[in-house]
């Protein structure tokens, strides 16, 4: 295994030996490009990281494939990127589908029976997998066989297929969703958290590098500060901060320029967009901050209740702007001063609790 960090052509390589094609477009290809390769281009998660390379480690001098794993957390925090990671280092194949795709057990017999011996099933949102088929992939784990019902009525029969030794890697942003007779199959499951401000900006240094950006050291941290701990909003205000240099300076992208971009976007210094501030003001000023439902909020903010729940209130609990309480949410003293107001001084102040 290289330690070495890898090159444009190198990653573009690597794609090719995957054999997993990007999605038409070029921010496809760059994002297939920014990927890390190996286990030692990987920044953070390390916990999780280690565990991937003593199974890697002990799977290898087995000459065995890697058993089942089930990779949890938010989006955006590498499950994917670690899913190739593995197939790099076993030298094996990655196979890509996610679970609302596989409608049907047909859909699934045709995705396991076109791997060979070792090769990895990475299905992405596994927790929308229809229960109907995930019942029959729980045969395809433990024994490698499946069986198939052909025709119907009088005619029908059960036709068994047996099926090369896979890997399959799960990810999904909600655990709690996954049913108990799959989540127990997986030999290893490993929840992803969000980042540190040092890790992304390593990520962002390396993502710079690749794609030929001279970014100044002061804005790697502008950006690390604002991507909410997440990897891939990182590459993605990467992205526009390049394409606001080309068209606003000189293409130097300096710290003003990293500013000056973020701003554009609507991000502020504590990585708060505008959506987040406008959940943190509906609150403050229509329910005189909380307890308020999620349901409430999406309606007041026109937004659906589960983007509520799995992009915007994550970051706003873990940084401290609101609580989630059994009646409801809660601004907290953090959340009142990003909302432009003073938090009430008294209990007469609050919103009553719901009952």
């Amino acid at each position: 295994m290289s330690e070495k960090s890898p090159t444009v052509k190198g990653a573009a390589a690597l794609r090719d030996h995957f054999n997993q094609a990007p999605a038409e477009g070029s921010s496809a290809a760059v994002e297939a490009v920014l990927r890390p390769p190996t286990f030692a281009d990987f920044t953070g998660q390390a916990k999780t990281v280690e565990r991937l390379r003593v199974m890697v480690g002990a799977a290898r001098a087995r000459g065995e494939a890697l058993n089942h794993i089930l990779l949890s957390g938010p989006p955006g925090l590498g499950k994917t990127t670690l899913a190739f990671i593995l197939g790099h280092e076993m030298g094996r194949k990655v196979r890509v589908t996610s679970g609302p795709v596989i409608e049907k057990a047909g859909d699934l017999a045709g995705l396991l029976t076109n791997l060979t011996e070792g090769d990895i099933l990475f299905i992405d949102e596994i927790h929308r997998l229809a229960k109907t088929v995930e019942e029959y992939l729980y045969s395809a784990m433990e024994d490698y066989r499946i069986d198939i019902l052909i025709d119907q009525g009088p005619n029908a029969r059960s036709v068994r297929l047996s099926i090369p030794r896979f890997t399959l890697v799960g990810a999904t942003t909600r655990t709690g969703l996954l049913t108990a007779p799959l989540r127990s199959r997986f030999t290893l499951q490993s929840r992803l958290d969000y980042y540190s401000r040092e890790d992304l900006v390593k990520i962002v240094r390396r993502s710079c590098q690749l794609l030929k950006i001279d970014l100044a050291e002061a804005g790697a941290q502008v950006i690390a500060a604002r991507a909410r701990g997440t990897p891939r909003i990182a590459n993605n205000l990467i992205h526009f901060v390049r394409d606001y240099a080309q068209q606003r300076s000189s293409g130097t992208v300096t710290a003003s320029v990293v500013e000056a971009a973020l701003e554009l976007l609507e991000i502020d210094r504590a990585g708060l967009d505008e959506m987040d501030k406008r959940i943190l003001r509906i609150m403050a000023h229509n329910y005189k901050g909380g307890p308020v439902g999620v349901n409430t909020i999406a309606v007041a903010v026109g937004e659906e209740e589960h983007t509520l729940e799995e992009v915007h209130e994550p970051f706003l609990i873990q940084e401290g702007y609101l609580q989630r309480t059994p009646q409801g949410r809660v601004l907290t003293a953090k959340g009142w001063q990003a909302a432009g107001l003073p938090p009430p001084t008294s209990a007469e102040g609050m919103q009553p609790e719901l009952i």
